[in-house]
């Protein structure tokens, strides 16, 4: 459902609230385990997701906003790799919050014709503001299910007995 005119506001609203539900009974024990060396904790998730909301998401609306046409570098999470490492959850959390709640205030101001501002990324060409919401929505349920994964492994599978053998689990 749109919010004034702009695609995928609610669910990136939603995401802090999603995520608080997925790690709440977590120690932080739970949130740094690791299911391989190459593979991201929650902890480590989390902080991604924090340092992404600013240095990613909101530095590109800005700019969208900002500028005409701006040019955007890719973005990959593992270049921050050491960056994610030793991040306290709780912390990385509570600052991801806090910036998606300002992120959303400022989009919610935005008028339905911010849409189809441009932007040239140097990977992908030609996108536009409406593209990037819905690839932010994507990379949330991306990072969604991956910690819900991560948490069914460490947190409920073996307390489910017998039972956890029906689950193939693949965090």
């Amino acid at each position: 459902m749109a919010d004034h005119g702009l695609p995928c506001l609610g669910l990136l609203a939603a995401t802090p609230g999603v995520l608080s539900a997925l790690t709440i009974e977590l120690t932080e024990h739970d949130a740094r385990w690791k299911p391989a060396p190459d593979r991201f904790s929650i902890a480590e998730m989390l902080a991604h997701l924090s340092h992404s909301e600013g240095n990613c998401y909101r530095m590109r609306l800005d700019r969208f906003m900002a500028e005409s046409r701006p040019v955007f570098e890719p973005d990959d999470a593992q270049m921050y790799r050491d960056l994610y490492r030793d991040a306290d959850p709780e912390v990385a959390f509570d600052h991801f919050e806090e910036q998606r709640g300002k992120n959303i205030e400022f989009l919610r101001q935005l008028p339905a014709s911010a849409s189809d501002r441009v932007a040239l990324h140097k990977e992908y060409g030609e996108i536009t503001l409406s593209q990037m919401l819905n690839e932010w929505a994507l990379h949330d349920l991306g990072h969604i299910r991956q910690i819900a994964e991560l948490a069914r492994a460490r947190k409920y599978k073996a307390g489910a007995g017998p039972m956890a053998a029906s689950y193939d689990l693949k965090p």
